[in-house]
């Protein structure tokens, strides 16, 4: 098998409908969708008896290990659709120094991903999906990395993309997502202000919608996290799963990938407790989670240094909850002094750089430990969402002057 066979190779394909998350009612496979008649998210339903008969767990470590290794779980239905930058498998990094002595402590660099984010899970199963429907035109609202993900995929794909942005984006996103072909702007609100043009924009541009949720399949692309942390760690889930919470879908997604996999035999046992990870600064879930409550109120003032996880208001709430809730998991909020600590700690301990939503996935962790919410042996993934690269560090301005001598001995006071 060449490294291309996931991509250049027909598979057969299991999806049967989609289904309202909210009332359960069904609506037709290979159709254009958005929210459901409910104004709820849809999800899409595969006949797992199908890809139990069809895929082996032998058959599958054959392939090339990347996202599309799991076609017969997917919606694309056509090779020629697939809309790929190089999908990997992204490492699992033990930093078991930070374990504080108790059971083992990963992260799931996501980082590693096409535009340095785990954004490419979703957006690249989002575009190819509409590439198959014959989609020309799409937008969405960012706090960044979502929308350098669908200005490259789209680009790939021969599509016109619309981006709107808070004005506070990391700079670096904006000139990102402007470089690979997407037609973007800086709005003067938060997320679900530029979400809010989109949705009013639609007729007037007809443009589709690519919000969080407001299509089907980002939250497929982004189940890939939880069958490919299954796939390698042996067929087997962590204790616990970490995860930075703003829209959900990649909470959603692998508590989906969990379920589907038991269902068909293919996990065992307890499945992960899962762990919605917020900012002090924008909680809604963790409030809504506290209150025990289905949904979220919108948050206001929404502030916190971790701009992908500053979502005031989620149209998936409830499966975020949802999924908390069924796994025995919590949800959480970290303030931004103890999220920059973590970025510092994690670099500086273990040499792996987190983005801050990263960071505040340690720092919950940290305190989760701290409230007694975690057992001694308990194996936790903390998942780091993007490359630290992407993000503003603090400045390195010592310098030397080689025309002079050095004092050698003072080298070692520099950054303490």
């Amino acid at each position: 098998m060449n490294s291309n066979d996931n991509l250049t190779t027909e598979h057969p394909t299991f999806v049967t409908h989609l289904e309202c998350g909210m009332e359960g009612d069904h609506y037709e496979a290979d159709t254009i969708h958005g929210l459901s008649k409910a104004g709820k998210p849809l999800l899409v339903k595969y006949d797992l008896e199908g890809i139990q008969n069809a895929i082996t767990k032998e058959a599958l470590a054959a392939r090339p290990a990347d996202l599309w290794r799991y076609r017969e779980f997917l919606p694309v239905r056509k090779k020629d659709n697939i809309v790929s930058l190089g999908e990997i498998h992204t490492p699992i990094i033990p930093i078991q120094k930070l374990a504080a002595g108790r059971g083992k402590l990963l992260v799931k660099d996501e980082g590693r991903l096409p535009t340095g984010s785990f954004k490419a899970r979703g957006l690249c199963m989002a575009v190819s999906m509409a590439k198959e429907f014959g989609i020309k035109k799409v937008a969405m609202p960012t706090n960044g990395n979502a929308g350098a993900a669908l200005a490259a995929y789209g680009s790939r794909a021969g599509m016109e993309s619309y981006i709107f942005c808070p004005d506070d984006t990391p700079t670096v996103n904006v000139r990102e997502i402007a470089v690979q072909g997407a037609k973007v702007w800086s709005v003067n609100g938060l997320i679900n202000d530029c979400g809010r043009i989109v949705g009013e924009g639609k007729k007037a541009m007809g443009w589709f919608d690519f919000s969080t949720l407001k299509e089907p399949y980002r939250i497929e692309g982004k189940k890939t996290m939880g069958l490919e942390l299954a796939d390698q760690l042996g067929w087997k889930v962590p204790d616990v799963i970490f995860y930075p919470t703003g829209g959900g879908t990649g909470l959603i997604g692998m508590w989906k990938a969990f379920n589907e996999l038991k269902q068909i035999g293919w996990l065992k046992g307890k499945l992960p407790r899962m762990v919605a990870v917020q900012a002090t600064g924008c909680a809604p879930i963790v409030k809504a989670y506290d209150d025990g409550t289905e949904h979220a109120e919108l948050w206001q003032d929404a502030h916190t240094v971790a701009a992908g996880i500053r979502v005031p208001v989620a149209v998936g709430d409830f499966l975020i909850l949802r999924a908390v809730r069924e796994s025995n998991g919590f949800a959480i909020a970290v303030d931004d002094e103890s999220i920059t600590a973590g970025l510092e700690e994690v670099s500086k301990q273990e040499g792996l750089l987190l983005c801050p939503e990263g960071a505040a996935t340690y720092a919950a962790y940290k305190q989760s430990i701290e409230k007694g919410l975690l057992s001694a042996d308990d194996t936790a993934v903390l998942f780091n969402c993007a490359t630290g690269l992407k993000y503003e560090m603090p400045p390195a301005e010592a310098t030397l002057d080689c025309t002079q001598p050095i004092n050698y001995e003072a080298l070692d006071n520099i950054n303490t």
